[in-house]
């Protein structure tokens, strides 16, 4: 009991951590700008672990006479969403390795998401400009805090921003706690994927077509489609509703042709294989692994689950309550 008492006081300041860097980030004018989590009080974190309860996707994968868990995340959320529920935590507990897709509390990981000084970034248009500045600023950010990131890149922490309008923060994401937790407990916590190759899957080679991704992102916030769809992917993360995630290029609003399909497949189905070899590497070295990666990659052709199944493991969905 001591031990899990100092996990959740561990999870607790890496969560204030987290909302407390969004609430410095914000401009000083907060007439107009979309609600932002505050650093949760004591109070409110004691509140938020007490009647914590399970959300998301959970799967019991077994092979070789261990166990390891898949655990589909969403990368946004609300302080009551923060903290796992009985089910989660169990699963959690009974591994030794916490594998996320990339390592939120390791600082080398963060340094290599950062474009390195003097990088010299792609040019736009000056009407695509003034999009993207308009963005920032209807967002309270600070235009010199993502000044250096490739404008794709931008528009991505945008979307993500964006979700504040429902209620939703990237401050309360399960990385955060679960990444407290497992070290607090004395669990390995790795990365499954490499800054690198994250940011390769994001970002278009060609100038043109990222100069298109960036122009369709742009309108999917002006239009409000990459609220709404934040919202409902959200909602159908908090009650594990796997179909509903499954049928997200129909409804997301994000989806018009074969290059918008093209590039959903390159930001999901064409990673799952490596972080599919990453988890499997872990198991087979003796591993207990329980593994929190983006709902949307437990669908799919190349689902996650399915993919561990072709490599031998049992796979069972836990029904979390």
């Amino acid at each position: 009991m001591k031990s899990w008492v100092k996990a959740l006081r561990h999870a607790a300041l890496l969560l204030a951590a987290a909302t407390s860097c969004g609430v410095s980030a914000q401009s000083s004018n907060t007439a107009g700008c979309p609600p932002q989590a505050q650093p949760p009080t004591q109070q409110q974190l004691q509140a938020a672990a007490a009647h914590a309860r399970d959300r998301g996707l959970l799967w019991r994968v077994a092979r070789d006479g261990r166990s390891s868990y898949l655990y589909g995340s969403i990368h946004v959320g609300k302080l009551d969403w923060a903290f796992p529920g009985p089910q989660v935590r169990q699963a959690l507990m009974a591994t030794d390795t916490l594998a996320l897709e990339i390592d939120v509390g390791d600082p080398l990981m963060a340094a290599r998401m950062q474009t390195p000084p003097g990088t010299v970034l792609p040019a736009l248009p000056p009407a695509l400009r003034e999009r993207l500045a308009r963005q920032i600023e209807i967002a309270c950010l600070p235009a010199q805090l993502i000044a250096q990131q490739h404008p794709v890149l931008q528009a991505v922490t945008l979307t993500v921003l964006a979700a504040r309008w429902q209620g939703l923060d990237a401050g309360y994401a399960q990385e955060f706690v679960l990444s407290g937790l497992a070290r607090a407990t004395q669990r390995r916590v790795v990365s499954l994927e490499s800054p690198e190759l994250q940011m390769a899957a994001l970002i278009p080679s060609d100038a043109d077509e990222a100069r298109h991704m960036l122009s369709q992102m742009l309108e999917e916030l002006e239009q409000g489609a990459a609220q709404r769809g934040m919202a409902r992917l959200a909602a159908a993360w908090e009650r594990g509703d796997l179909a509903e995630i499954a049928d997200y290029e129909r409804w997301c609003d994000c989806v018009a042709n074969e290059n918008d399909r093209a590039r959903l497949r390159r930001l999901l189905d064409d990673r799952n294989p490596a972080l599919t070899d990453a988890i499997e590497a872990l198991h087979r070295d003796g591993h207990s692994v329980f593994a929190a990666v983006g709902a949307l990659h437990m669908t799919g052709a190349k689902a996650l689950p399915a993919l561990l199944q072709q490599r031998g493991f049992t796979v069972r969905r836990v029904a979390l309550q």
